[in-house]
């Protein structure tokens, strides 16, 4: 009875369990939500508690752990893993959980400028639609890994911005957008050399319905569309302190 039940919580369904925009996908982001207010309520006490060092680098652990189980998951039910071809340590989200865990640790200024862009900018969407938990709903360990995991990329970013002051410049613009350059020349080179890869999800789309079903199927074009569409989200998620700062100067003139 126990085996059976752990076969099936860390197993996925053969029909699919989740749905976007139902109580399961919504309940997630409401938590995140909360917690981001939390911070920005309480930041003063955050940032004289004795306790601080110890949350941060409890956060970081918190993230590498997500990040590793779900390598664990998948090398201990081998059925579900597709090797080279799917599960390569190649993604925005995955890099983005091993950067934020280096940067609370470090305090980090420079690993921040990158993650800024690449949570806020790239791995929105992962949250708007996270297809790949068709098959595994509530009832399954995939679930919670994928928004610990990706909820807590949030979490570090706004802590570091509320308790530590961080923020980015145009130059974070800069680094992000040459390190994710950096991560898509590579994600395409592994995709022409290994068949049936597609990392980054540049050679096809999602095999379940998402944003990226609009992409034209032209190879080219869809290189080009999801670049600008990356530019364009990077620059959104500029926006707010490109405003303050303006604001700022015409407010000391």
């Amino acid at each position: 009875m126990i085996k059976d039940f752990f076969i099936h919580f860390f197993g996925q369904g053969d029909q699919p369990e989740f749905a976007i925009f139902t109580l399961a996908h919504l309940m997630p982001i409401l938590m995140l939500v909360i917690a981001i207010f939390l911070m920005y309520r309480y930041k003063e006490k955050l940032k004289q508690s004795k306790y601080e060092t110890s949350f941060r680098y409890a956060l970081a652990f918190a993230l590498i752990i997500c990040d590793m189980s779900y390598y664990w998951r998948l090398s201990a039910l081998p059925g579900l893993s597709n090797g080279a071809v799917e599960h390569l340590p190649i993604g925005v989200c995955a890099w983005s959980v091993i950067f934020c865990s280096f940067m609370l640790i470090g305090k980090s200024q420079r690993l921040f400028d990158i993650v800024y862009f690449w949570v806020l900018g790239c791995s929105v969407f992962a949250l708007l639609t996270p297809t790949v938990l068709t098959y595994c709903g509530p009832t399954r360990f995939r679930y919670y890994q994928f928004w610990l995991e990706h909820t807590l990329t949030y979490i570090a970013i706004f802590y570091m911005i509320f308790v530590h002051n961080m923020r980015p410049v145009f130059r974070s613009y800069i680094r992000s957008a040459s390190a994710l350059t950096v991560m898509v020349i590579f994600a395409a080179w592994v995709n022409s050399m290994i068949p049936g890869a597609n990392y980054l999800y540049m050679a096809r789309p999602e095999s379940a319905p998402s944003v990226l079903d609009i992409l034209p199927p032209n190879y080219a074009l869809r290189i080009a569309v999801m670049m600008f569409a990356i530019t364009a989200m990077f620059g959104l998620a500029y926006l707010p302190w490109y405003l303050k700062d303006k604001k700022n100067i015409i407010t000391t003139k």
